[in-house]
């Protein structure tokens, strides 16, 4: 039996209690989830403020839907993909160009590129001509924040299984918008 927050709740307790607007059980939820809705926004904004925003935008949509969720795969998942969809909103309202995407590892220099002038779209058909599972990997960590671990336990792979896939993954991405990239200069539609 899991437990969040002060009051003691159950998963499925609590989802039921914030289906039924108690505000003990949704003050437990929003505590148990923010920390991780944070830390997966704060990957792809370096404002607090901004991924607070996010967050709590996020969460409104949870609230909102909670009463549809039915109780198979993981309710983090659940929250986060809810999440994940604000977050993707807010940026697409706030900016032209999709700016958060993940493409190289957290620590290296990122060189000067185009990449940021593909729109959304043209991001997700590459990431689509990839191999299931290299994109699978790739959807869950750089878009969805899980680590390593947490693929490798969901996808009943190694965690350096996953990170082989990430890797590759990313390699092929940026051989494809450096393709396109170049396609689109040649053709005079990028400055």
């Amino acid at each position: 039996m899991q437990f969040f927050g002060k009051n003691r709740f159950t998963e499925q307790e609590l989802v039921e209690g914030c289906v039924r607007n108690e505000r003990r059980a949704q003050e437990a939820f929003y505590r148990q989830f923010f920390p991780e809705m944070l830390r997966m926004c704060m990957r792809y904004t370096r404002d607090e403020d901004t991924a607070i925003e996010i967050v709590n935008n996020g969460f409104l949509r949870v609230f909102k839907k909670l009463h549809t969720y039915a109780f198979k795969g993981s309710l983090e998942g659940w929250v986060r993909r809810l999440v994940y969809h604000a977050m993707a909103d807010y940026f697409r309202n706030n900016a032209r160009y999709l700016h958060f995407l993940v493409l190289e590892e957290r620590d290296d220099v990122v060189p000067e590129r185009s990449h940021d002038k593909f729109y959304e779209e043209d991001i997700l058909r590459a990431v689509s001509t990839l191999p299931p599972m290299s994109q699978e990997v790739f959807r869950l960590y750089a878009i969805e924040g899980y680590s390593h671990a947490e693929i490798a336990e969901n996808l009943d792979i190694s965690e350096g299984t996953s990170k082989w896939h990430l890797s590759t993954a990313r390699q092929k991405l940026r051989v494809l918008l450096e393709a396109a990239d170049h396609d689109l200069v040649r053709r005079g539609k990028l400055a």
